[in-house]
């Protein structure tokens, strides 16, 4: 897997598709990895260049470079993931790109589509929020997750990614996902935790102009339709849908969101 070495962290990312089509960014969930969107990239590979990458701390990307080690934590903000897709756009020569996050990922967009709104071709925020819990909560994880590591938040993963009959029909899926949470590294996990803790955007949307598809969960208790109502409010022409999931819509509710999607990129 390519790593783009140039900046603060080292991120891990993949490319494949037509080497001439319009890209599309796929950005992944906390304590998930690149791999969330193995459904979706394989059906807009056809028709598109797909960029996926490891958010910072997860995956194949480190939390730093070796020369920040000391301070590479208090540097994981909203603003620092924000500007590591833009380093990632920079580095691969991509002017203009779609971009599709869930959760930590779409928080992601909705900060470019507020402070790099001219690198956007369209947006795509799924089961997502403009601030996402509380700081206490977040810095509570954090914190939890330092000191114990990872066993007790993948433990709980599966009753807040997905609804009890997904897990009932997909124990395979549910599973490997929970395990993979589990080997999220605890400070990469941390450090993002704390980014979710300061990032607040609600009084800043109203400025993204892009092209807006918000994607939600009915079922979702994480990010919750009410958090997608109060963002469709103010986002000027976004467009909603709620699909029968909970958080992780985009593997619960595959065929949906995948469709969803690619309707929205035409």
């Amino acid at each position: 897997m390519p790593i783009l070495e140039h900046g603060q962290a080292p991120i891990a990312y993949t490319l494949e598709g037509p080497p001439d089509a319009p890209v599309v960014v796929l950005s992944n969930s906390l304590g998930t990895t690149l791999s969330m969107w193995d459904a979706q990239a394989a059906a807009l590979a056809r028709d598109y260049r797909v960029l996926r990458y490891d958010t910072r701390g997860h995956g194949a990307s480190r939390l730093c470079a070796d020369t920040c080690a000391d301070t590479c934590a208090d540097a994981c903000t909203l603003d620092a993931l924000g500007g590591d897709v833009l380093r990632l756009l920079d580095a691969l020569e991509i002017e203009r790109a779609h971009f599709c996050g869930i959760s930590m990922g779409g928080l992601t967009g909705l900060w470019l589509g507020v402070h790099a709104g001219q690198r956007l071709r369209s947006l795509v925020v799924a089961n997502s929020a403009a601030c996402i819990g509380s700081s206490a909560a977040w810095n509570e994880r954090a914190a939890q997750v330092e000191a114990n590591g990872m066993d007790a938040v993948a433990n709980g993963a599966a009753g807040r990614w997905f609804t009890p009959a997904f897990s009932g029909r997909a124990p395979a899926v549910v599973q490997a996902l929970v395990e993979d949470l589990r080997h999220c590294p605890p400070a990469g996990y941390a450090a993002c935790c704390r980014a979710l803790a300061g990032a607040d955007l609600r009084g800043s949307i109203g400025a993204i102009a892009a092209p807006t598809l918000l994607i939600g969960g009915r079922h979702d208790p994480v990010t919750t339709v009410a958090d997608l109502e109060f963002m469709r409010a103010r986002i000027p022409g976004a467009r909603a849908a709620v699909l029968e999931a909970s958080h992780l819509s985009n593997i619960e509710a595959q065929d949906a969101f995948t469709g969803e999607l690619r309707a929205f990129l035409r």
